[in-house]
């Protein structure tokens, strides 16, 4: 913490000792500012990345631009139903309330490989059962259908809330889960951040830098793939929720950082015509 930040926080527990401010005003607000200063060092990160764009590997997205330039959206099942996405203040906004079948935005290039991926989240309404926060990694056309490994939260009927890791034909009914345990649903209208580490056949999961499952290993199974390249993803089901603050790093990855457009106008913009994956 540098001392501008110090002096901040001094004077914000100040007030709160003498009743000016709240316990809850102040945390609301903490979390606010801290919020604002990641997004400025992630589009700090894209500056000084740009010279280097051969070494860096390091992509980032912070939603300010007002465009959803090059995602693709990926409804499971293959359902043609296009989802609600907007960008509302600088951060992704989606609106999912008509069932469990996971919607996916994806952005990327199915010759990635060995890269980490993570993003903050913060989920505004449940809308029932069967809902799910998720994040997904090496998305892939194989015989002509997407392929590929989600991660999410989710809030199974039968088992309660779980954190599981699956992946197969994201248009088929079949799928191979690699691993599942309990792990409560993320708090509404609290930021929360995902992180999937995926190096040569190694996956581990993260949420707000807490390992929620054992290392995954990707070998060929019962006739699924090893999954070993492919775009990434984020996306729900039956929740509406707020995403921000993409990163991703690693050899291979471009560099682009998450400039904004027009700063001081940032309008609610729909885009129904996304590009189906």
């Amino acid at each position: 913490m540098g001392k501008l930040e110090a002096v901040l926080e001094k004077y914000l527990l100040y007030l709160v000792h003498i009743k000016v401010l709240s316990n809850q005003a102040f945390a609301e607000f903490w979390q606010f500012y801290w919020r604002k200063l990641v997004k400025l060092a992630l589009i700090g990160l894209g500056i000084f990345f740009l010279p280097f764009s051969a070494l860096a590997g390091t992509f980032t997205e912070t939603f300010d631009g007002g465009k959803l330039d090059n995602w693709q959206e990926l409804v499971m099942f293959g359902i043609d139903a296009p989802g609600n996405w907007e960008i509302v203040d600088g951060e992704l906004q989606a609106i999912h309330d008509t069932g469990g079948v996971t919607r996916l935005l994806t952005i990327g290039e199915e010759t990635w490989q060995d890269y980490d991926v993570e993003f903050d989240v913060k989920p505004l309404e449940s809308h029932g059962p069967g809902g799910n926060i998720a994040i997904a990694t090496r998305i892939r056309r194989k015989w002509e259908v997407p392929w590929g490994v989600i991660c999410r939260i989710v809030e199974d009927p039968a088992a309660g809330p779980v954190a599981e890791c699956f992946a197969g034909n994201l248009h088929g009914d079949v799928f191979l889960t690699y691993d599942e345990k309990p792990h409560p649903l993320l708090k509404l209208r609290k930021w929360a951040t995902f992180k999937l580490a995926v190096h040569g056949k190694r996956l581990i999961f993260w949420i707000n830098g807490k390992q929620v499952l054992d290392p995954i290993i990707l070998e060929p199974l019962h006739g699924f793939p090893d999954f070993p390249t492919g775009r990434i993803g984020l996306g729900l089901a039956n929740y509406t929720a707020r995403f921000d603050n993409l990163k991703i790093t690693g050899p291979g990855i471009p560099n682009r950082g998450g400039l904004s457009v027009a700063p001081q106008t940032k309008l609610a913009t729909t885009w129904g015509n996304l590009k189906q994956f």
